[in-house]
Protein backbone atom coordinates (compact mmCIF):
# COMPACT_ATOMS: atom_id res chain seq x y z
CA UNK A 1 0.00 0.00 0.00
CA UNK A 2 1.52 3.39 -0.96
CA UNK A 3 2.23 5.84 1.87
CA UNK A 4 0.12 8.94 2.00
CA UNK A 5 1.92 12.24 2.28
CA UNK A 6 0.25 14.48 4.79
CA UNK A 7 0.46 18.18 3.99
CA UNK A 8 1.57 20.39 6.87
CA UNK A 9 1.19 23.74 5.17
CA UNK A 10 -0.30 26.35 7.45
CA UNK A 11 0.28 24.26 10.53
CA UNK A 12 2.76 25.18 13.25
CA UNK A 13 5.67 22.80 13.64
CA UNK A 14 5.23 20.24 16.39
CA UNK A 15 6.70 21.32 19.67
CA UNK A 16 9.70 19.37 20.75
CA UNK A 17 9.37 18.19 24.28
CA UNK A 18 12.54 19.16 26.13
CA UNK A 19 13.75 16.46 28.46
CA UNK A 20 12.92 17.42 31.99
CA UNK A 21 14.23 16.27 35.29
CA UNK A 22 12.25 17.08 38.39
CA UNK A 23 10.33 19.83 36.61
CA UNK A 24 13.52 21.69 35.59
CA UNK A 25 14.76 21.86 31.99
CA UNK A 26 18.03 19.97 31.66
CA UNK A 27 21.01 22.26 31.05
CA UNK A 28 19.95 24.58 33.85
CA UNK A 29 21.14 23.45 37.19
CA UNK A 30 19.17 24.53 40.20
CA UNK A 31 21.06 26.72 42.64
CA UNK A 32 21.25 24.80 45.87
CA UNK A 33 22.97 25.44 49.18
CA UNK A 34 25.52 22.75 48.37
CA UNK A 35 26.37 24.34 45.05
CA UNK A 36 26.67 27.75 46.73
CA UNK A 37 29.07 26.36 49.31
CA UNK A 38 31.12 24.76 46.53
CA UNK A 39 31.43 28.09 44.70
CA UNK A 40 32.29 29.85 47.95
CA UNK A 41 34.94 27.22 48.68
CA UNK A 42 36.67 27.90 45.38
CA UNK A 43 36.50 31.68 45.90
CA UNK A 44 37.56 31.61 49.55
CA UNK A 45 41.38 31.36 49.00
CA UNK A 46 41.42 34.36 46.67
CA UNK A 47 39.09 36.36 48.94
CA UNK A 48 41.22 35.61 52.00
CA UNK A 49 44.42 36.50 50.11
CA UNK A 50 43.03 39.87 48.95
CA UNK A 51 41.61 40.64 52.39
CA UNK A 52 44.85 39.85 54.23
CA UNK A 53 47.33 41.42 51.80
CA UNK A 54 45.28 44.32 50.40
CA UNK A 55 42.35 45.48 52.52
CA UNK A 56 43.85 44.84 55.96
CA UNK A 57 47.05 46.85 55.19
CA UNK A 58 44.89 49.65 53.74
CA UNK A 59 42.73 49.87 56.87
CA UNK A 60 45.71 49.46 59.17
CA UNK A 61 47.66 52.17 57.37
CA UNK A 62 44.62 54.43 57.32
CA UNK A 63 44.19 54.32 61.10
CA UNK A 64 47.94 54.90 61.61
CA UNK A 65 47.51 58.31 59.98
CA UNK A 66 45.43 59.41 62.98
CA UNK A 67 47.78 58.03 65.66
CA UNK A 68 51.17 58.94 67.04
CA UNK A 69 52.68 55.85 65.44
CA UNK A 70 56.47 56.00 65.61
CA UNK A 71 58.78 52.99 65.75
CA UNK A 72 61.09 54.88 68.09
CA UNK A 73 58.37 55.03 70.76
CA UNK A 74 55.75 52.29 70.41
CA UNK A 75 54.56 52.84 73.99
CA UNK A 76 52.75 55.98 72.89
CA UNK A 77 50.41 55.29 69.97
CA UNK A 78 47.60 57.54 71.14
CA UNK A 79 44.91 58.90 68.86
CA UNK A 80 45.96 62.40 67.77
CA UNK A 81 43.31 63.09 65.10
CA UNK A 82 44.63 65.30 62.30
CA UNK A 83 47.94 65.98 64.06
CA UNK A 84 49.98 64.09 61.47
CA UNK A 85 48.29 65.99 58.65
CA UNK A 86 49.11 69.29 60.34
CA UNK A 87 52.74 68.15 60.63
CA UNK A 88 53.16 67.39 56.94
CA UNK A 89 51.32 70.55 55.86
CA UNK A 90 53.73 72.61 57.99
CA UNK A 91 56.77 70.86 56.49
CA UNK A 92 58.40 72.82 53.65
CA UNK A 93 59.90 69.60 52.26
CA UNK A 94 56.40 68.25 51.70
CA UNK A 95 55.41 71.26 49.60
CA UNK A 96 58.67 71.02 47.66
CA UNK A 97 57.99 67.35 46.95
CA UNK A 98 54.42 68.18 45.91
CA UNK A 99 55.70 70.83 43.48
CA UNK A 100 58.28 68.38 42.13
CA UNK A 101 55.51 65.80 41.69
CA UNK A 102 53.60 68.16 39.42
CA UNK A 103 56.65 68.75 37.22
CA UNK A 104 57.45 65.04 37.35
CA UNK A 105 53.97 64.16 36.03
CA UNK A 106 53.78 66.88 33.36
CA UNK A 107 57.36 66.41 32.14
CA UNK A 108 56.88 62.65 31.85
CA UNK A 109 53.31 62.52 30.56
CA UNK A 110 53.47 64.88 27.58
CA UNK A 111 56.48 63.24 25.83
CA UNK A 112 55.15 59.77 26.64
CA UNK A 113 51.81 60.59 25.02
CA UNK A 114 53.34 62.21 21.93
CA UNK A 115 55.96 59.52 21.30
CA UNK A 116 53.61 56.66 22.22
CA UNK A 117 50.95 57.97 19.83
CA UNK A 118 53.48 58.27 17.00
CA UNK A 119 54.75 54.73 17.64
CA UNK A 120 51.20 53.36 17.69
CA UNK A 121 50.44 55.01 14.33
CA UNK A 122 53.63 53.52 12.90
CA UNK A 123 53.04 50.03 14.31
CA UNK A 124 49.48 50.01 12.95
CA UNK A 125 50.86 49.81 9.43
CA UNK A 126 51.82 46.46 7.95
CA UNK A 127 55.52 46.11 7.15
CA UNK A 128 58.30 43.53 7.21
CA UNK A 129 59.26 42.27 10.72
CA UNK A 130 56.40 44.22 12.26
CA UNK A 131 56.05 41.68 15.09
CA UNK A 132 59.74 42.02 15.98
CA UNK A 133 59.48 45.79 16.18
CA UNK A 134 56.40 45.52 18.41
CA UNK A 135 58.29 43.20 20.76
CA UNK A 136 61.21 45.63 20.98
CA UNK A 137 58.89 48.58 21.65
CA UNK A 138 56.92 46.73 24.33
CA UNK A 139 60.02 45.29 26.04
CA UNK A 140 60.62 48.12 28.58
CA UNK A 141 57.22 47.53 30.17
CA UNK A 142 58.35 44.07 31.26
CA UNK A 143 61.35 45.42 33.20
CA UNK A 144 61.23 46.57 36.83
CA UNK A 145 61.10 50.34 37.28
CA UNK A 146 63.73 50.20 40.01
CA UNK A 147 66.03 48.25 37.68
CA UNK A 148 65.48 50.90 34.99
CA UNK A 149 66.48 53.53 37.53
CA UNK A 150 69.75 51.73 38.33
CA UNK A 151 70.45 51.30 34.60
CA UNK A 152 69.98 55.00 33.87
CA UNK A 153 72.00 55.95 36.97
CA UNK A 154 75.00 54.25 35.36
CA UNK A 155 74.19 55.79 31.98
CA UNK A 156 74.10 59.32 33.45
CA UNK A 157 77.22 58.78 35.57
CA UNK A 158 79.46 61.84 35.24
CA UNK A 159 82.76 59.91 35.00
CA UNK A 160 82.07 56.84 32.88
CA UNK A 161 78.42 57.13 31.81
CA UNK A 162 77.49 56.41 28.22
CA UNK A 163 75.52 59.67 27.89
CA UNK A 164 78.52 61.91 28.50
CA UNK A 165 80.67 59.65 26.36
CA UNK A 166 78.35 60.01 23.36
CA UNK A 167 78.02 63.77 23.84
CA UNK A 168 81.80 64.16 23.99
CA UNK A 169 82.36 62.01 20.90
CA UNK A 170 79.84 64.08 18.94
CA UNK A 171 81.55 67.27 20.22
CA UNK A 172 78.38 68.58 21.84
CA UNK A 173 80.15 68.99 25.18
CA UNK A 174 83.80 69.44 26.12
CA UNK A 175 83.62 68.51 29.81
CA UNK A 176 81.48 65.82 31.48
CA UNK A 177 78.15 66.96 32.89
CA UNK A 178 77.31 65.85 36.45
CA UNK A 179 73.75 64.93 35.51
CA UNK A 180 72.64 63.49 38.84
CA UNK A 181 74.71 65.78 41.06
CA UNK A 182 73.18 69.09 39.92
CA UNK A 183 69.61 70.02 40.92
CA UNK A 184 68.83 71.49 37.48
CA UNK A 185 69.89 68.40 35.52
CA UNK A 186 68.84 65.73 38.02
CA UNK A 187 65.11 66.18 37.42
CA UNK A 188 65.67 66.25 33.66
CA UNK A 189 67.59 62.98 33.92
CA UNK A 190 64.91 61.12 35.87
CA UNK A 191 62.20 62.44 33.53
CA UNK A 192 64.15 61.17 30.49
CA UNK A 193 64.36 57.74 32.10
CA UNK A 194 60.65 57.74 32.91
CA UNK A 195 59.74 58.83 29.38
CA UNK A 196 61.71 55.90 27.95
CA UNK A 197 59.98 53.56 30.38
CA UNK A 198 56.41 54.86 29.97
CA UNK A 199 56.21 55.31 26.19
CA UNK A 200 55.41 51.61 25.92
CA UNK A 201 52.20 51.96 27.94
CA UNK A 202 50.78 54.59 25.60
CA UNK A 203 51.93 52.67 22.52
CA UNK A 204 50.16 49.49 23.69
CA UNK A 205 46.90 51.19 24.66
CA UNK A 206 46.69 53.49 21.65
CA UNK A 207 47.62 50.72 19.20
CA UNK A 208 44.81 48.56 20.57
CA UNK A 209 42.39 51.45 20.12
CA UNK A 210 43.62 52.20 16.60
CA UNK A 211 43.07 48.62 15.52
CA UNK A 212 39.38 48.98 16.40
CA UNK A 213 38.83 51.93 14.03
CA UNK A 214 36.83 50.65 11.00
CA UNK A 215 38.61 51.01 7.68
CA UNK A 216 35.32 52.17 6.14
CA UNK A 217 35.65 55.46 7.99
CA UNK A 218 39.03 56.16 6.40
CA UNK A 219 37.69 55.17 2.98
CA UNK A 220 34.75 57.54 3.39
CA UNK A 221 37.06 60.34 4.51
CA UNK A 222 39.34 59.72 1.51
CA UNK A 223 36.35 59.88 -0.84
CA UNK A 224 35.49 63.26 0.67
CA UNK A 225 38.98 64.47 -0.15
CA UNK A 226 40.49 64.22 3.37
CA UNK A 227 44.23 63.67 3.58
CA UNK A 228 46.16 61.86 6.29
CA UNK A 229 46.27 64.84 8.64
CA UNK A 230 42.58 65.60 8.19
CA UNK A 231 41.70 61.93 8.72
CA UNK A 232 43.78 61.92 11.89
CA UNK A 233 41.86 64.82 13.44
CA UNK A 234 38.44 64.02 11.95
CA UNK A 235 38.36 60.23 12.19
CA UNK A 236 41.10 58.74 14.36
CA UNK A 237 41.14 61.11 17.35
CA UNK A 238 37.34 61.36 17.74
CA UNK A 239 36.99 57.56 17.53
CA UNK A 240 39.64 56.80 20.17
CA UNK A 241 38.87 59.86 22.32
CA UNK A 242 37.54 57.85 25.25
CA UNK A 243 40.51 55.48 25.25
CA UNK A 244 42.94 58.40 25.16
CA UNK A 245 41.18 60.13 28.06
CA UNK A 246 41.20 57.03 30.26
CA UNK A 247 44.78 56.18 29.33
CA UNK A 248 45.97 59.66 30.28
CA UNK A 249 44.09 59.44 33.60
CA UNK A 250 45.61 56.05 34.43
CA UNK A 251 49.08 57.27 33.51
CA UNK A 252 48.77 60.42 35.64
CA UNK A 253 47.82 58.30 38.65
CA UNK A 254 50.62 55.84 37.88
CA UNK A 255 53.36 58.48 37.46
CA UNK A 256 52.27 60.40 40.56
CA UNK A 257 52.62 57.20 42.62
CA UNK A 258 55.75 55.93 40.86
CA UNK A 259 58.94 56.47 42.92
CA UNK A 260 60.83 53.46 41.53
CA UNK A 261 62.94 55.22 38.88
CA UNK A 262 63.69 58.24 41.08
CA UNK A 263 64.62 56.03 44.01
CA UNK A 264 66.88 53.93 41.81
CA UNK A 265 68.62 56.96 40.30
CA UNK A 266 68.83 59.71 42.94
CA UNK A 267 66.80 58.64 46.01
CA UNK A 268 65.26 62.10 45.89
CA UNK A 269 68.53 64.03 45.77
CA UNK A 270 70.51 66.10 45.34
CA UNK A 271 69.16 68.34 48.08
CA UNK A 272 65.60 67.12 47.54
CA UNK A 273 65.51 68.41 43.95
CA UNK A 274 64.00 65.14 42.69
CA UNK A 275 61.98 64.38 45.81
CA UNK A 276 58.34 63.65 44.98
CA UNK A 277 55.49 62.91 47.35
CA UNK A 278 55.94 59.15 47.28
CA UNK A 279 59.71 59.30 47.89
CA UNK A 280 58.97 61.76 50.70
CA UNK A 281 56.63 59.14 52.15
CA UNK A 282 59.35 56.47 51.84
CA UNK A 283 61.75 58.76 53.70
CA UNK A 284 59.28 59.16 56.56
CA UNK A 285 58.82 55.41 56.67
CA UNK A 286 62.57 54.83 56.87
CA UNK A 287 62.71 57.31 59.75
CA UNK A 288 60.20 55.09 61.57
CA UNK A 289 57.44 57.70 61.55
CA UNK A 290 54.65 55.52 60.21
CA UNK A 291 51.93 57.92 61.33
CA UNK A 292 53.26 60.78 59.21
CA UNK A 293 53.94 58.45 56.26
CA UNK A 294 50.36 57.13 56.42
CA UNK A 295 49.04 60.69 56.52
CA UNK A 296 51.01 61.45 53.35
CA UNK A 297 49.52 58.35 51.72
CA UNK A 298 45.94 59.39 52.55
CA UNK A 299 46.67 62.92 51.36
CA UNK A 300 47.88 61.54 48.02
CA UNK A 301 44.74 59.39 47.69
CA UNK A 302 42.58 62.47 48.35
CA UNK A 303 44.44 64.55 45.75
CA UNK A 304 44.11 61.85 43.09
CA UNK A 305 40.41 61.28 43.80
CA UNK A 306 39.69 65.00 43.42
CA UNK A 307 41.78 65.19 40.24
CA UNK A 308 40.11 62.11 38.75
CA UNK A 309 36.63 63.49 39.49
CA UNK A 310 37.33 66.84 37.81
CA UNK A 311 39.18 65.18 34.93
CA UNK A 312 36.34 62.77 34.17
CA UNK A 313 33.79 65.59 34.29
CA UNK A 314 35.92 67.68 31.92
CA UNK A 315 36.51 64.86 29.41
CA UNK A 316 33.12 63.17 29.41
CA UNK A 317 31.18 63.17 26.16
CA UNK A 318 28.36 65.68 26.19
CA UNK A 319 25.18 64.74 24.37
CA UNK A 320 24.05 67.28 21.84
CA UNK A 321 20.52 68.58 22.38
CA UNK A 322 18.03 67.22 19.91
Amino acid sequence: MPLRTVSTEGRPPPALDAPRSGGVVQGRRRFTARRGLTILGFLAPAMIFVAVFTYYPMMSGGQMAFRNWNLNDLRNTDWIGFGNFATILADSQFWTSLSNSVWWVIGSLVPQLAIGFALALWLRRRFFLRGLYQSLVFFPWAVSGFLIGILFRWMFNAEFGVVNDLLEKTHLITTPIPWLAEPKTAMISVIIANVWYGVTFFAIMILAALQSVPEELYESAAMDGAGKVRSLFSVTLPYIRTTLALTVLLRVIWIFNFPDIIYGMTRGGPGGSTQIVTTYMITKTQEGNYGTASAVGLFVVFILIVFAAFYLMATRERKEPK
